[in-house]
């Protein structure tokens, strides 16, 4: 049995008759014979079963080819072995025998051969020259070549065509240093439709002295693994790359341009009108039905239209488009332009997907249409979230020749899904932005009252790139007597909370100005309703707790006539002042606390500016930033503010660009004023002694003021104004009493005394003979009020004029 174990192979000679003539001591060891008993027998002795026929001639048709039989052992048993027959000649050719050469099936080489010869696998051995020595048949297969149509040729030359000189030289690689190696290619094998991964290893052949006869390499398709990976990755791009910002347009490019041209040629991306608006889509259509979208995105491996400017230009999908149908269903669905071919008998790969059972219900479909627009493939996908319809994606191929597969669907259907969250995302909050902005917008400012006391200009950017409302504010408000009140404000926060809150403070300032309180009493009861505005934000039931309020606020007023600047600040930066030479005024004020502290007093300083001063009001958000604190920054904003401009627009852009980095994390306003002084021809006014025979003369002042100004026509009016708010401060009032009349855009007539005890209006009754002079007045002017100053009350009133002063 040791001798059965031990024998591999045996050498015997058949005579011309099928007498064995010659034995070796290998055939001893393979089948227990010894050459005495085996030498003149019958070969077909040694066989266990009935020869084949022909046999021995038979036995390798072809040089080399073997046949398998089963022999006799000496003990008894059977050997299976692969028999081969090789004619011998004498020198003149006459036929002497055969030489068989017998191997034993379970011993290499047999096993191995046949082992490698049937190997799934493409296994090859080239010489250093990288000629073909062996292949299998899976290689065969591979290049679509028989293995004589390759041997001794070399790879380059037998297959120029092929882009793979990553793998022609790795295999040089191996050869020179004799270092194996692995490689990972990807191709389209001949006969394909679908291009392969193949993972090869290469490693050298080494005879007994150590040196490289030769370079061996077999290659697995890996394709089902590999495509896998490329997948994820795609899958794994898009979550990085889509939905990177709120914008239902740039989400839906983001779509269209991740896919290509790794997955498709081309991708469209179609929305609802109202989803574009930020609005609530419709209901999905019914089966049937024709759908109206617009084109939000269109990327191509040849056109890129998705950056064209304007609205979605709209699109239409009949009721019998597919498009129409998968909105319908909420299904997606595939279209082939013909039949898929193979895939590779010899792999896992792209054809194994193309498998009809892989595909669900109702894909793929044949549709030969497609040709004809130059498309092999489409998928369409429809484009939900959160069970609602927001529109429809197509991804189709038109460059490459493999065809969908089922795989595919599925990746089509995780990048939409991940789209259409992200666009949907985006449309909820362009919609909860709009209302937002809708809100601020409707509490700031729209636009600059008319006034002559001040050139105004101003700016307002919320916090970072106009994505966040906020609570920063500011306002121009005419008072009376020809001044103006500039404002300045900062709610704490951003957002819906912040804004409200802001209007309500706005609105607040604006009514105490109305009252035409001083800036300093104005404050303080701002500064109560703010904590009466914080008790406010106190849960209740199910209501949600909005956050702490706090807010700073600035509030100044500017007066043409004696061209005094009264400011005070309650925890807002000061205003900067720049005199016509350039020169900055200092504000020696120092601000209060915010607003809301309570308790503590406000502290208002009275300057007087020359004509043409430039006054800055701004927020904090306008000087301080993550990369300076606010005093570099109101140094960067002098410096600014010092450059030449040929208007207060021109400066405010100037001061914008310069001062506010590309990520802000605030709000930020700025106010510009240059201040006007009115000419002192345009003021008139007279002591009144208080006493009622003073009254007619006080309305000569007045006629004749007016004659000198040009205004006889309103001369009627003013004479009755001027009889009956003069008569009430010396029956009422106390002295000293003043009259004064202002040209402006308006002709502003004042009587002051120093009474704080403020008129009303009362309504009269039939027998009162008192009671309706005020109701005159307000019936005959566009305006009048009380304005309480330090030693006393000055009532004015106002006529609007013809056509506006010049001053």
């Amino acid at each position: 049995m040791a001798g059965k174990q031990e024998a591999r192979a045996a050498v015997l000679v058949v005579g011309p008759d099928g007498v064995v003539s010659g034995w070796s001591e290998s055939g001893r060891l393979l089948l227990g014979w010894p050459a005495e008993d085996a030498v003149g027998r019958p070969v077909t002795d040694l066989l266990a079963a009935p020869p084949p026929p022909g046999f021995p001639e038979s036995s390798g048709s072809a040089p080399g080819q073997a046949e398998l039989l089963p022999l006799r052992h000496r003990d008894g048993s059977t050997v299976d072995a692969l028999v081969s027959a090789h004619p011998l000649l004498g020198a003149n050719g006459r036929p002497l025998g055969h030489a068989m050469t017998v191997h034993r099936w379970e011993r290499r080489p047999v096993i191995a051969d046949l082992a490698f010869e049937q190997c799934p696998f493409a296994l090859g051995v080239y010489d250093p020259e990288l000629r073909f020595l062996w292949v299998n048949a899976s290689a065969c297969r591979v290049m679509a070549h028989s293995e004589e149509q390759v041997l001794d040729e070399r790879y380059r030359e037998l297959f120029p065509e092929l882009d793979d000189r990553a793998y022609t030289d790795k295999l040089s690689e191996v050869a020179r240093t004799g270092e194996p190696a692995r490689l990972i290619t990807v191709f389209r094998p001949l006969g394909s439709d679908y291009a392969n991964a193949w993972a090869t290893s290469m490693w050298p052949v080494r005879d007994a002295e150590g040196r490289v006869r030769a370079v061996a390499n077999w290659g697995f398709d890996m394709s089902a693994e590999y495509w896998a990976r490329q997948r994820l990755l795609m899958l794994n791009e898009a979550s990085g790359g889509i939905g990177r910002t709120l914008d239902v347009l740039g989400t839906a490019r983001e779509l269209a341009r991740t896919p290509v041209p790794g997955f498709a040629d081309l991708v469209t991306v179609d929305l609802f009108d109202e989803v574009l608006r930020g609005e609530e889509p419709p209901l999905s259509p019914a089966s049937g039905e024709a759908v109206a979208l617009r084109r939000a995105a269109r990327h191509s491996t040849k056109h890129d239209t998705d950056r064209a400017s304007g609205h979605p230009a709209p699109v239409g999908h009949a009721p019998d488009s597919v498009a129409a149908r998968c909105m319908a269903t909420g299904r997606s669905t595939v279209q082939l332009a013909a039949e898929p071919g193979p895939g590779g008998e010899w792999a896992f790969g792209p054809g194994l997907a193309a498998d009809p059972a892989h595909w669900p219900p109702g894909n793929p479909l044949i549709d030969e249409s497609l040709a004809a627009q130059g498309t092999t493939g489409r998928i369409t996908v429809p484009l939900r979230a959160r069970g609602a319809l927001l529109g429809v994606v197509a991804f189709s191929r038109s460059d490459r020749p493999e065809a969908f597969t089922a795989d595919d669907l599925i990746l089509a259907e995780e990048l939409t899904a991940k789209a259409a969250v992200a666009i949907d995302n985006a449309r909820r909050y362009a919609r909860e932005r709009t209302t937002a902005l809708t809100l601020q917008r409707s509490l700031l400012l729209q636009r600059l009252p008319v006034q002559e006391a001040l050139e105004v200009a101003s700016r307002y950017l919320p916090a970072g790139t106009g994505s966040e409302v906020g609570g920063d504010w500011f306002d121009v408000i005419p008072l009376s007597g020809a001044r103006t009140a500039l404002v300045v404000g900062d709610v704490v926060g951003h957002g819906l909370h912040a804004s409200a809150s802001m209007g309500r403070l706005r609105t607040a300032v604006r009514t105490l100005a109305d009252v035409d309180l001083p800036p300093d009493e104005l404050l303080t009861h701002l500064d109560d309703l703010v904590i009466h505005l914080a008790s406010d934000l106190q849960p209740a039931g199910s209501f949600q707790p909005t956050g702490e309020f706090g807010a700073t606020c600035l509030y100044t007023v500017y007066d043409p006539v004696s061209r005094r600047f009264t400011l005070a600040s309650a925890g807002h930066p000061l205003p900067l002042v720049i005199s016509p030479d350039g020169t900055r005024e200092p504000v020696h004020a120092r601000p209060g606390p915010p607003l809301g502290i309570g308790g503590l007093p406000f502290e208002a300083v009275e300057l007087e500016l020359p004509e043409g001063s430039l006054l800055a009001l701004y927020t904090d958000g306008l000087v301080g930033s993550r990369e300076r604190d606010a005093d570099q920054g109101v140094a960067t904003l002098l410096r600014v503010l010092d450059r030449p401009a040929t208007s207060l627009e021109g400066l405010c852009d100037t001061v914008i660009d310069a001062m506010l980095v590309e990520r802000r994390t605030d709000d930020a306003a700025l106010l510009l004023a240059r201040t006007r002084a009115l000419d002192p021809q345009h003021v008139a006014d007279w002591d009144v002694p208080p006493d009622p025979a003073q009254v007619p003369r006080a309305r000569k002042f007045a006629l004749d003021q007016l004659e000198a100004w040009g205004l006889e026509e309103a001369s009627f009016v003013t004479e009755l104004v001027v009889s009956e708010l003069v008569t009430n401060a010396i029956r009422y009032g106390e002295p000293p009493i003043m009259l004064r009349l202002i040209r402006d855009t308006s002709l502003i007539c004042e009587v002051s005394d120093a009474s704080s005890t403020a008129p009303h209006l009362r309504r009269a009754r039939a027998f009162d003979e008192g009671g309706r002079g005020l109701l005159l007045v307000a019936q005959l002017t566009q305006g009048w009020g009380t304005r309480h100053t330090t030693y006393g009350k000055t009532i004015w009133c106002a006529q609007t004029l013809g056509e506006p002063q010049t001053l």
